[in-house]
């Protein structure tokens, strides 16, 4: 556990977590009863909605492999990363690379304890407790400097974080400071939740809005504008279903055509950009 040292606030099972509400509708258990209350919102006045979830989740995964399978990036930084579960971005890696390496960065103290059983497990795995809108301090941090070689390629994960970072607290700029910080090679994976100028997306914002005092759905054009300066690859900003999927899956008929996505599975973007 050398490189780490959790300090700071004790967890608070009196007020929602966004990362615990995300752990209950993802089928987890590292969560309290004010996380379900805020949660059960979304099962109950909004049902489909955890296809969100499970859809962004999906499409993460299947970044970090593409990362690590097509490209020499070895090392990741993963900012706002929540709650393990499975196919946490280590892992995924880690199975296709040993030697990768991966920093998780949150400021949540319930993710913290968890990073505390990571560090034990792996030597090549860092927990750092930051804010993911101070980007220097992530950066400059001592466990973040251990682990992360900045004049080699890195990954960046924006995993459903930039939504819940508000206008006023330049989202953009975030995104840019890593793209000024990091190599060329590098990439940047980034899913968001995406207007979509229905009730439902309305309902689900006035519920993040409401419960955290943050959140903020975007359009297409404005999450591709928090990319500005990066070269995004192909399939562009996309449904996360969409995002290069697993077309051998049973929901793809036999001829590759895609399916049908759900309203809730059109709210969740995801892309995959470059730095040259």
């Amino acid at each position: 556990m050398d490189g780490m040292t959790v300090e700071g606030p004790s967890i608070d099972s009196t007020r929602p977590s966004i990362a615990r509400v995300y752990d209950y509708l993802l089928g987890g258990k590292d969560n309290y009863a004010v996380d379900r209350e805020v949660g059960d919102v979304f099962l109950r006045d909004l049902p489909g909605s955890v296809a969100i979830a499970f859809a962004n989740r999906a499409a993460l995964t299947r970044a970090i492999q593409q990362i690590v399978t097509t490209t020499a990036i070895r090392q990741f930084i993963d900012l706002g990363s929540g709650l393990p579960t499975a196919d946490n971005v280590h892992q995924v890696a880690q199975r296709h690379a040993p030697e990768s390496r991966i920093v998780y960065v949150d400021n949540d103290p319930q993710v913290l304890v968890h990073g505390c059983a990571l560090l034990e497990q792996n030597d090549r795995t860092r927990v750092v407790r930051a804010d993911v809108r101070d980007p220097e301090d992530v950066r400059t941090h001592p466990a973040t400097r251990e682990l992360i070689d900045f004049d080699r390629p890195v990954a960046v994960v924006l995993s459903a974080i930039l939504h819940h970072v508000n206008d006023e607290e330049d989202p953009a700029g975030i995104v840019r400071y890593w793209r000024d910080h990091v190599p060329s090679g590098s990439h940047f994976f980034v899913s968001h939740f995406r207007s979509g100028d229905n009730p439902e997306t309305a309902e689900a914002e006035r519920v993040l809005q409401r419960t955290f005092g943050r959140g903020r759905w975007r359009t297409d054009e404005e999450i591709a504008s928090l990319l500005d300066g990066l070269e995004i690859l192909d399939p562009g900003i996309v449904p996360a279903p969409l995002w290069r999927p697993d077309t051998t899956a049973n929901r793809w008929s036999a001829d590759g055509a895609q399916p049908e996505l759900s309203v809730w599975q059109h709210l969740i973007v995801a892309g995959l950009a470059r730095k040259a």
